[in-house]
């Protein structure tokens, strides 16, 4: 556990995240403009300027679970597949640092171009997704990494796996993961991430996926892909939206 300094500089690395020292304002149409500590505690607005839409309850459970991998050795590195302006990773990185661990890396993983158009033949839940028409959240690499840079955190722990997950994620060089956030929104990218990632979560990691109760396809990608893989380790809620599990056995091998 880092000492109470520690502790401090994360506190403090939260509260910038979320932008409520400043009382950032929300720039999406249904929140009335107007920063509410209520909304951005349960990740339910989008910051104008923050660096994370995640919310308190959700940046607070990576933190935990981050701190409990840590401590419990769980073999494996942190990545996030859809990073928007980077404030999970950034936060990520800050916990290692808080905890002076040098041997485990954070994964940016994003087309930094916005979601992709559905694959209505291959993902028919993605079927009218909207996703890839919202240009508020098509954050550049670019911008992400001088958001790490801000924070004093881009350094040679952190990796950018820039393009579709898809074409990016099989190919990824990551060995193990102790921590998987998915955060694609869609059936498609949650499920290619999950295809690509999850036989390299380490027994005891975690897989944290923010947009369960949020759309309709993401949920269903969970579901088939815990049915496929016969996985019964429970969900825990986060916050209204959000869940996780914890693995508990090694994958069984279908193939």
């Amino acid at each position: 556990m880092p000492d109470e300094s520690g502790d401090m500089y994360l506190d403090l690395i939260e509260k910038v995240l979320l932008g409520v020292i400043y009382e950032d304002p929300p720039m999406d149409y249904w929140s009335g403009g107007q920063f509410r500590s209520e909304l951005r505690n349960e990740g339910l607005d989008w910051p104008s300027k923050a660096h994370t839409m995640i919310g308190f309850k959700r940046l607070r459970n990576i933190r935990q679970l981050a701190e409990k991998a840590l401590n419990d050795n769980v073999p494996g590195d942190f990545i996030e597949t859809g990073a928007w302006r980077g404030g999970a990773c950034i936060y990520m990185r800050a916990i290692l640092k808080a905890h002076q661990c040098t041997d485990r890396q954070v994964w940016v993983a994003d087309s930094f171009a916005g979601l992709p158009e559905p694959d209505q033949e291959k993902y028919p839940h993605d079927r009218g997704d909207k996703h890839h028409t919202i240009s508020e959240l098509t954050v550049s690499l670019e911008q992400v990494r001088e958001n790490f840079s801000r924070y004093g955190l881009l350094d040679d722990q952190v990796h950018f796996l820039k393009g579709w997950f898809k074409d990016t994620l099989p190919a990824a060089p990551i060995k193990k993961l102790a921590m998987l956030r998915l955060d694609g929104d869609m059936y498609g990218s949650t499920m290619e991430a999950l295809t690509a990632l999850y036989d390299k979560v380490s027994r005891g990691g975690f897989i944290i996926v923010d947009d369960y109760n949020s759309v309709v396809g993401c949920k269903q990608a969970i579901t088939d892909f815990r049915v496929q893989k016969s996985i019964s380790d429970p969900l825990h809620a986060i916050d209204r939206l959000s869940v996780f599990w914890r693995k508990t056995r090694e994958t069984l091998n279908y193939s």
